[in-house]
């Protein structure tokens, strides 16, 4: 049985609805995802629903929270109105609803309404408190989950990647050291930690046709610092695909500043209450402050996650020279901040 077989068979276990349809009355999205299994699927007749996104969950090595935690993290958030409808969550996969629209590319962080509504979504986000959390932190959390993941990859896996790659594996086995993980302690800054999204990159955003913003892809959601829900949003803006040359890609410097990070923080803001303008200038002040100190976080997040996905890999990327330069990346920024 073909994938897109087994994915329509278990859609229509879950939705008798679709039960009188063949598989030939659908269409089927190529397959998303950096970390996880994605397809968005649609009826081309007259059904209810009228699509799905089908989320693989079997097999997910890199998965923060506990599989229990994680679904009451996503059923909470769909009860709020900020994470889509749960068709079905079963042990293999999710059945969430279809949003019609798209997701947000790097351009659209620099336009203000799209940031207004982004920080409206993330506020509701941070009000909540999903029960079972663990007290840790993410990074603390995703150093424990996902370091022993990258050793056996980059220590056990080596003779899967060409030669040029071993060489940067080897480099990469700082990525678990001890003086790394100090390193990273050492940037996260003192405070009260938050529910947090955790992904907030433009690709996790989708605007609706109605114009909306929705915030997606929960699956890294737990506490930490509210200021990394701004940081990482405009993480992967500093992405150059398509190139000519191997490996194809380059991260460069960003094209972002502090007008549109303020403007965030701003709209952030704009939805609690304050007894004066003073009160309200010193939180914006810290939350600026804590969001740039941050900004390096996602180049050590994103490289510890993409060291499993070179040995299986979603997409077409070569893992490794991408998790090599954002870690390279996070070395020379963390250098700076620390000294």
């Amino acid at each position: 049985m073909t994938v897109k077989a087994e994915i329509f068979r278990q859609c229509q276990q879950v939705l008798p609805q679709w039960s009188g349809f063949s598989i030939g009355d659908f269409e089927f999205d190529d397959p998303k995802g950096f970390s996880s299994f994605t397809m968005g699927i649609r009826c081309k007749r007259p059904a209810t629903p009228p699509a799905v996104l089908y989320r693989q969950l079997e097999g997910k090595e890199n998965a923060i929270l506990d599989f229990e935690t994680e679904k009451q993290v996503f059923l909470t958030l769909g009860e709020n109105d900020i994470a889509a409808h749960c068709h079905y969550y079963g042990d293999c996969c999710r059945i969430e609803s279809f949003y019609q629209g798209r997701t947000l590319v790097g351009d659209d962080l620099f336009q203000a309404e799209n940031l207004r509504q982004i920080a409206d979504q993330l506020y509701r986000l941070h009000q909540l408190r999903p029960a079972g959390l663990p007290p840790q932190p993410f990074f603390e959390m995703m150093q424990a989950k996902w370091g022993p993941i990258a050793r056996r990859v980059l220590e056990q896996e080596i003779d899967r990647f060409p030669e040029n790659e071993r060489d940067m594996c080897r480099e990469l086995r700082a990525i678990y050291s001890q003086e790394t993980i100090d390193q990273v302690n050492r940037c996260v800054p003192d405070g009260e930690l938050t529910f947090c999204h955790n992904d907030t990159y433009h690709g996790n955003i989708m605007k609706l046709d109605s114009g909306e913003i929705r915030l997606l892809d929960f699956e890294f959601s737990c506490l930490n610092h509210k200021a990394y829900d701004f940081a990482n949003l405009f993480a992967e803006t500093v992405m150059r695909h398509q190139l000519p040359d191997y490996p194809y890609f380059n991260i460069v410097e960003p094209e972002f500043g502090g007008r549109e990070l303020g403007w965030l923080i701003d709209f952030y803001l704009d939805n609690a209450s304050f007894h004066n303008r003073r009160q309200r200038q010193e939180e914006f002040d810290k939350l600026l402050g804590q969001t740039k100190r941050l900004l390096i976080m996602s180049d050590y997040k994103y490289a510890l996650a993409a060291l499993p996905l070179a040995v299986e890999p979603i997409q077409k990327i070569r893992f490794i020279p991408y998790a090599y330069q954002r870690f390279k990346k996070f070395q020379a920024a963390s250098e700076r901040l620390l000294a």
